[in-house]
């Protein structure tokens, strides 16, 4: 049942043709005592003291709302029947505390007032925008987003520390997650996949500290990566041919270089037939196939017990009959269960690294299986990634925020005790344009990979002329 508050009205609050007349203001209190929110000058518009007004107005609203009403069965309602009750109790509120708004800031207030109720509070509209592809909260006022790869501060913000841990309260519990002074670490997800991270403190010293990754609706595929100028025509080809023929790939990148979004991208040529697991802290694969079994790490309980870890999961993927495994981030001792599942018969899983190099990402997966605790020289840990491991493929994101493949590489076998590799694509950087874009070409090296055999066996043709340097390779 909701409840609607009592508020005492007169014919004139009522009168329709009164509520159509109102240019300045729809809820007009006692001058004297109402809390002016109407429209000021443009150049008023930034006062950080009428933002807060607004801001305290609508925590208190909420928190009204939030012991007057049943949240659960309001939520089960239409959305447009959730934005008409909410509306009229607004409306009500509005008058009891003699506010003052014109009708375009009644409307933006009950839409936030609707965010912190169903939705996350100050940030709902950032989620909602499509040309944010990060949100970063430094603390309840401090709030950071990154637009087209550059990075801009907003002026969302929320009231205090206590109105932030709300909202992320309800972001881990939505996933069966806790965070607290006890465990200020948490990893998370939004229902749309996004992926969310959470330090609160005594670890973040200046208040709760929040990272969300957004992914668009419809994730990227190859051909919207090469519009993007992330890769070309060539490059796709034989990625596309890679994945398709269940040729190891390792995708290796820096924090936010796109390394998820380019295997979203790739696993859209492994065939509907085959049985994928994937294995993540927090789920955001966007996989397309029919035949997809996701699998998510869990944290410890309040006692710390009851943790499972990726490599207990990939050793329990390896029984449940999976054609490919795909691990979303290798990054622990679980980088040595994934090398025995690429070498007992699961050709074509895939995961990523973090790595600046095709080099360096071999090197963190020595330190990796190190981590392990298996007893094993350096040559056979060595032995086993040269098996396992085909094909790394390099990202990173530039300064002007455009992210491209830099590098294509082929393991090609051992040499002693050294992992030989050679470079199929890679680009070349060749300076600097206007505002700082960065200027440069791709180039195949003009060596063919060895595995196009491996290609041909399966039926599957990459041109010749995608390995021409002298060819047009296009940004």
């Amino acid at each position: 049942m909701l409840y609607r508050f009592p508020v005492k009205t007169t014919a004139a609050d009522a009168s329709p043709n009164a509520a159509a007349s109102r240019q300045t203001s729809v809820f007009v209190g006692a001058a004297a005592n109402a809390v002016t929110l109407a429209p000021a000058p443009d150049s008023d518009r930034g006062n950080s003291s009428l933002r807060a007004k607004l801001l305290d107005a609508k925590v208190r609203l909420h928190q009204r709302l939030i012991e007057e009403i049943n949240l659960s069965a309001l939520e089960k309602l239409p959305e447009n029947l959730i934005r008409q009750h909410v509306a009229e109790l607004v409306s009500q509120y509005v008058v009891a505390e003699r506010l003052v708004l014109n009708a375009q800031e009644l409307d933006e207030f009950i839409t936030e007032i609707l965010n912190e109720m169903t939705g996350l509070g100050s940030i709902e509209p950032l989620l909602q925008d499509p040309t944010v592809g990060d949100i970063m909260i430094n603390g309840h006022d401090c709030v950071y987003v990154e637009r087209a790869g550059v990075i801009e501060r907003t002026h969302v913000r929320f009231k205090d520390d206590v109105h932030l841990l709300r909202i992320i309260n309800k972001i881990v519990a939505a996933v069966g997650r806790r965070v607290d002074e006890s465990q200020p670490l948490c990893d998370a997800r939004l229902a749309d996949g996004s992926r969310v991270n959470v330090v609160l403190r005594p670890v973040a010293i200046d208040g709760p500290v929040v990272s969300i990754r957004k992914f668009p609706g419809k994730p990227y595929d190859l051909r919207k990566l090469i519009e993007l100028g992330a890769l070309p025509q060539a490059m796709a080809m034989l990625l596309a041919a890679t994945v398709k023929a269940r040729i190891t790939l390792i995708v290796s990148g820096g924090t936010g270089s796109g390394k998820t979004t380019l295997l979203n991208a790739l696993s859209a040529f492994i065939s509907a037939r085959e049985r994928l697991v994937t294995i993540e802290d927090a789920a955001e694969f966007q996989l397309q196939q029919p035949h997809v079994i996701r699998l998510e790490t869990r944290s410890p309980n309040l006692d710390g017990k009851g943790e499972i870890s990726q490599r207990e999961l990939v050793r329990n993927a390896l029984r449940m009959r999976p054609d490919r495994i795909i691990l979303g981030e290798c990054r622990g001792e679980e980088a040595f269960a994934m090398l025995q599942a690429m070498n007992t018969g699961h050709e074509g899983s895939m995961t990523t690294i973090h790595a600046n190099t095709p080099r360096d990402a071999i090197s963190r997966l020595e330190q990796m299986i190190g981590m392990a605790g298996t007893p094993a020289t350096l040559g056979s840990i060595r032995a086993q990634i040269a098996a396992a491991v085909r094909v790394i493929v390099q990202l990173q994101r530039f300064p002007d925020g455009k992210r491209r493949i830099t590098s294509v590489a082929e393991i090609t076998g051992m040499e002693n005790d050294t992992i030989l590799m050679q470079e199929i694509f890679k680009f070349v950087r060749t300076g600097s344009g206007p505002n700082g874009s960065v200027q440069g070409h791709f180039q195949a090296t003009g060596i063919r990979p060895r595995y196009l055999a491996d290609l041909a066996a399966n039926g599957i043709n990459v041109p010749n002329s995608c390995f021409d340097p002298n060819g047009p390779v296009p940004q």
